[in-house]
């Protein structure tokens, strides 16, 4: 049987310690910090943490599922076949870390840092991106049809393959190869990343006098 961890920790630190198979259901932590540790299989479902960091740590099938997490950097963490449904995230980091075969929605994600996260071929279809930094993210064959990102700065983004149909990126930040890689049938968009879009696909653009 997996062994329930009591939330009174004698420390706030801790560095390469093995939680496999820990329960921390329904636990709330606040300020606390892991470097290295291993959640692998961990029970973390309903877990609520406050200004914690977690760096280079392994989420490996954990089931962070309806948790809930604020101002807390996941940092380098690797997330493979993890349970993040019904999670909300607020005022958080995903800061280089790499999100893989995940059950993520639905998903709350405010003012969260998204940059240089892995997420290639995410399920993020309906998911509330706006205004989020994406910049140099691997969405590769993302699924992100019916996405928000209006607002958001994929800057560096790589989307080769990304699905974008119907997606709202009005005033999104998008380079020139996310234009021509990207799959836009439907998606939204500004008058300015229209005539990018065009001249990114080789067309000339004359907006006449």
């Amino acid at each position: 049987m997996p062994e329930t961890v009591e939330g009174d920790f004698t420390t706030e630190d801790f560095t390469t310690e093995d939680f496999t198979d820990a329960v921390f259901a329904d636990q709330e932590w606040e300020g606390r910090c892991f470097v290295g540790c291993r959640f692998i299989d961990a029970d973390l479902r309903g877990l609520r943490t406050r200004n914690c960091r977690f760096t280079s740590c392994d989420f490996t099938r954990a089931d962070l599922g309806a948790s809930q997490h604020r101002a807390t950097a996941f940092h380098s963490c690797t997330f493979q076949r993890t349970t993040l449904a019904d999670s909300v995230l607020e005022g958080c980091s995903l800061l280089g870390s790499t999100v893989s075969d995940c059950r993520l929605r639905p998903w709350t994600l405010r003012e969260v840092d998204l940059r240089l996260t892995g997420l290639g071929h995410a399920d993020l279809r309906q998911v509330m991106l706006a205004g989020l930094k994406l910049t140099e993210a691997n969405l590769v064959e993302a699924d992100l049809r019916g996405a928000d990102l209006s607002g958001a700065d994929l800057t560096g983004a790589r989307l080769l393959g990304a699905r974008l149909e119907g997606a709202d990126l009005r005033g999104t930040r998008l380079d020139a190869d996310a234009l021509v890689q990207a799959r836009l049938t439907g998606a939204r968009i500004d008058v300015d990343t229209a005539i990018r879009f065009a001249a990114a696909n080789g067309l000339r653009v004359d907006l006449g006098t």
